[in-house]
């Protein structure tokens, strides 16, 4: 028998993430502009990191969580066009 592990834990444990398709949704909403609701819990309450700018310019790493059930999401924010102006 082997011994327990007496290490420290690893791996990113009380970390709630979205399903892919919740994650993806929600994604989709913010990128678009509309009003963000948890697509696990419903809750209307889902805080985005960096706030959105006025301009509506990227932003880099956003990172959307629900501030009722924990879950979270973190994407890059990219310009509409960006990946076709690195050919």
């Amino acid at each position: 028998r082997a011994p327990a592990w007496k290490g420290l834990p690893v791996g990113r444990r009380h970390v709630k993430e979205f399903r892919p398709d919740e994650a993806l949704s929600l994604i989709s909403a913010d990128r678009e502009g509309k009003a963000l609701s948890c697509p696990s819990c419903g809750s209307q309450t889902v805080d985005r990191t960096p706030p959105r700018l006025e301009n509506g310019s990227p932003q880099g790493r956003v990172q959307l969580t629900c501030e009722a059930c924990g879950r979270l999401v973190a994407y890059t924010d990219r310009a509409i066009g960006s990946l076709s102006s690195l050919h």
